[in-house]
């Protein structure tokens, strides 16, 4: 059987180049876009970036690649985007205007839901001037506070595919930001004054309850839209700052209310995932009247590359990247399950608000919002965040790896999928996802869905086999004259190893059916 090129796969070859040397050789076409387009999560639109290309264009385009291997294979992929190899083009998309992306954010309208997450991505006026430009709704500024900051070199290390620039987890030593404070303020004001329909949102840290009420108010008088509490940080060389306070509740708390008597701004604390229970401060924070909260901040690791030493010493810092995006939703969903945090108010709420003195208390909000962060490249991981109750998505590692023209593929690709389910506005799939999850205790295990292999895909590899021989029930037998593989449906206990294992995508999913007695 005769079998195409894996697009995805093939593009996921691609260096990405700046100023690629393909699309230049090509006068109405950009196969650079179409290839970056696969890479996030946009297949159904790439073909309208190849278009326009004559086959000697394509060609021209594959010889002119850069690759240190091989060319990436740019004939193929665009014959397989005109419909070669099932994929869908983009003429066979839904029709009709593209629906809007805006959405309120703490009663802040954004026009849509991505922004820069505080970190080295937003660190000045240049940078952050830049992603408006591109197209980002907004930012969380790099952290602010009033310790002087140096910072340490090298400061990054990665986990991925060695020999390879991509990586999947990244590490990183950076604190906060290293300008003066009124240099820090002064490019928030600027950046507010030249990009009015931006929203700018100021980061902050403090070491005592008037570190963080100057730095709040500061924060307000430089006109940002609201102001972030980051209690998070997990490499700080300071005891007392970063996730020293996220883990503690009544510190979350005490810090939160302060911040909120001195300012009108929304306050918005940022949780640390170096946590048993994320609901703990989550809730000190929205007793003491917190607008949103921001989840989550970098998980504490330890790599083991000697490239990334600083002076020979090696330390725990915070990972980041794509590896920590299931960690980052459970934290969500722990959080938008909450019934207190959701309004839903019981005996809990006294025993929190008595922590407080009188003239610290505020009124709860009858719902909070939620800002998710953690292992965000495309749009289908943002939707995953919205899915659960997040109002907006910041992205970090994913602009350091990629850079800020992700934000394309990031509002395409969500505008899409908005037309082809026929929502028009983006506030509904705000938490649709949460009712789907239970407990445990509550799943079916009464029922059984076997897998089901597609024959026309199996290639014969045997890795079903090999992999339920060792790592699961031994119900997989395999024919080592046809390479054919069989599913034993007498010990097949449904778990689908197999389906995981699947390079071809060959295994499926049959019927559920009731376990047999």
């Amino acid at each position: 059987m005769k079998r195409g090129i894996r697009i995805q796969e093939e593009a996921s070859r691609c260096l990405l180049c700046a100023d690629a040397p393909c699309s230049k050789v090509c006068s109405k076409g950009d196969p650079a876009r179409a290839i970056r387009a696969i890479r996030f999560s946009n297949e159904k639109l790439a073909a309208r970036w190849v278009s326009g290309c004559s086959p000697e264009e394509i060609e021209a385009a594959e010889r002119a690649c850069i690759h240190y291997d091989r060319p990436i294979r740019i004939g193929e992929i665009a014959a397989a985007l005109d419909g070669g190899n099932g994929i869908q083009s983009g003429a066979q998309l839904p029709s009709g205007e593209l629906p809007s992306l805006a959405i309120d954010f703490c009663g802040i309208h954004c026009e849509n839901p991505f922004f820069l997450a505080s970190s080295a991505i937003c660190t000045n006026y240049e940078m952050v001037a830049r992603a408006f430009e591109a197209g980002w709704a907004g930012v969380f500024y790099k952290t602010i506070c009033l310790d002087d900051i140096h910072e340490v070199s090298p400061r990054f290390d990665s986990v991925g595919n060695e020999g390879t620039s991509d990586f999947f987890g990244f590490r990183n030593m950076e604190q906060l930001s290293e300008n003066p404070v009124e240099v820090d303020f002064d490019i928030l004001r600027r950046l507010k004054r030249d990009y009015p329909t931006k929203v700018v949102v100021a980061s902050i840290m403090g070491n005592t309850e008037d570190d963080w009420i100057e730095l709040a108010m500061k924060a307000e008088e430089a006109g940002v839209d609201a102001v972030e509490l980051n209690f998070s940080c997990p490499q700080m060389r300071l005891s007392g700052l970063g996730s020293d306070v996220g883990q503690n509740s009544e510190l979350v708390t005490f810090y939160t209310a302060y911040v909120k008597r001195a300012v009108s701004i929304p306050v918005i604390p940022k949780m640390t995932p170096n946590i048993t229970k994320i609901n703990d401060p989550a809730m000190g924070a929205y007793f003491a009247g917190a607008d949103a909260i921001s989840a989550i901040n970098t998980i504490k690791s330890v790599t083991m590359d000697d490239r990334s030493a600083v002076s020979g010493k090696k330390t725990i810092s915070g990972y980041s990247g794509r590896a920590v995006k299931p960690i980052a939703l459970r934290h969500i969903l722990e959080m938008t399950n909450n019934p207190i945090i959701n309004g839903h108010h019981s005996g809990e709420k006294d025993r929190l608000m008595q922590t407080l003195s009188h003239s610290e208390r505020q009124p709860p909000k009858t719902k909070i919002q939620f800002s998710g962060i953690g292992g965000i490249e495309t749009w289908r991981d943002a939707l995953d965040f919205i899915q659960l109750g997040c109002h907006n998505v910041q992205v970090c590692t994913a602009v350091m790896q990629y850079g800020y023209r992700i934000i394309d593929d990031l509002i395409l690709g969500m505008q899409h999928y908005m037309l082809e389910r026929g929502i028009t506005d983006l506030a509904d799939l705000v938490g649709e996802e949460v009712p789907h999850f239970a407990t445990p205790t509550d799943l079916d295990r009464d029922t059984v869905v076997f897998p089901k292999i597609d024959r026309e895909k199996c290639i014969g590899c045997g890795r079903c086999y090999t992999s339920c021989q060792d790592g699961g029930h031994q119900a997989i037998a395999f024919d080592s004259q046809t390479r054919q593989p069989r599913i034993l449906g007498a010990r097949c206990v449904g778990c689908h190893l197999c389906r995981l294992v699947c390079p071809m995508g060959a295994i499926g999913a049959g019927k559920r059916v009731a376990k047999k007695q």
